[in-house]
C-alpha cells in the first residue's frame, strides 16, 4: 500500500508564497509520476501540476503556470509544489496524487493510483 502524506498549507494573504509538501511511502517513489490537484467546495477536482519519475518534464494547469513550481527529491521520497504569488482563487484543499510505477498519467483524476488527505490553503484578500 503507498501512503502520501502532505504538508504545509495555511492561511496567507494575497501575494504571499507557500510550499507544500507530499511525503510518499515504499522503494518505488523514483518510478512513479506524482501530481498536485485541487478542490473547492462544491466544485471537481482539477489539475494543478505534474513531473515525470525523473523530474525531467513537467506541466502546469494555465491557472497556475508562472507562478507554481512542482519539484521532486527521490532521496527523500518527496514531491513539491512552491506557490509565489498567491491569490484568493487558489484557494482550496490540495491533494498529491502518484501513479503506478512507469505509468503515464495526464490532468485526469481517474488517471492517478493514489492519493493523500489533503492539505487546506487559504488566500486572504
Amino acid at each position: 500500500q503507498v501512503m502520501l502524506v502532505e504538508s504545509g498549507g495555511g492561511l496567507v494573504q494575497a501575494g504571499d508564497s507557500l510550499r507544500l509538501s507530499c511525503v510518499v511511502s515504499g522503494r518505488t517513489f523514483s518510478r512513479r509520476a506524482m501530481s498536485w490537484f485541487r478542490q473547492t467546495p462544491g466544485k471537481e477536482r482539477e489539475f494543478v501540476a505534474f513531473i515525470n519519475w525523473s523530474g525531467a518534464g513537467t506541466f502546469y494547469a494555465d491557472s497556475v503556470k508562472g507562478r507554481f513550481t512542482i519539484s521532486r527529491d527521490n532521496a527523500k521520497n518527496t514531491v513539491y509544489l512552491q506557490m509565489n504569488s498567491l491569490k484568493p482563487e487558489d484557494t482550496a484543499v490540495y491533494y498529491c496524487a502518484a501513479s503506478e510505477p512507469f505509468t503515464i498519467a495526464t490532468y485526469r483524476t481517474e488517471e492517478w493510483n493514489y492519493w493523500g488527505q489533503g492539505t487546506q490553503v487559504t488566500v486572504s484578500s
